[in-house]
């Protein structure tokens, strides 16, 4: 399968049960994550990462399955054309 390009959008409702989730599922993926950037939004309470990873469709689309069954998990993907 050919590879893509995507950024990954992962917004956290509630960092005390959701986050140590998310951090292990990234984790496991780690070998197609090309940069992360988390910032914690206080104001509201939310906590956002912004994922840019290189990887097959397969694989973007099992890791956003996975961040996506956590409870007060957001995600979004958006992939490359090519």
């Amino acid at each position: 399968m050919d590879k893509r390009i995507a950024v990954i959008g992962i917004i956290i409702e509630d960092r005390k049960k959701a986050a140590p989730k998310v951090n292990e599922i990234l984790n496991q993926y780690g070998e197609i994550i090309v940069g992360r950037v988390g910032i914690p939004y206080r104001d509201r309470g939310l906590n956002v990462i912004a994922l840019i990873v290189d990887g097959t469709t397969d694989e973007l689309g099992a890791l956003t399955g996975k961040l996506g069954m956590i409870e007060k998990v957001e995600v979004k993907l958006a992939l490359s054309k090519i």
